[in-house]
């Protein structure tokens, strides 16, 4: 039996709507890496894949510079 998902309201729509455009500039051998591990893992989404590799950078580093009340000496 399949799930219904909860309908988004108009708000939710405008809100999670994609409207900045950033882009990027390969050379030929990162194209072709990229190319390769797009095929060999099956990505067919690259767009969604860039942006998801992005922000997990972006947010693992939040993570990681995230004050704290003591600081723990790294090695």
């Amino acid at each position: 039996m399949a799930v219904k998902k909860p309908k988004k309201s108009k708000e939710d729509i405008q809100k999670y709507k994609r409207k900045h455009r950033i882009e990027i500039v390969l050379n030929d051998f990162e194209m072709q890496a990229f190319v390769n591990y797009c095929n060999k893992y099956k990505v067919s989404n690259k767009a969604k894949f860039i942006r998801e590799a992005v922000m997990t950078t972006v947010l693992k580093k939040f993570d990681e510079d995230y004050p704290t009340l003591f600081d723990i000496p790294s090695r």
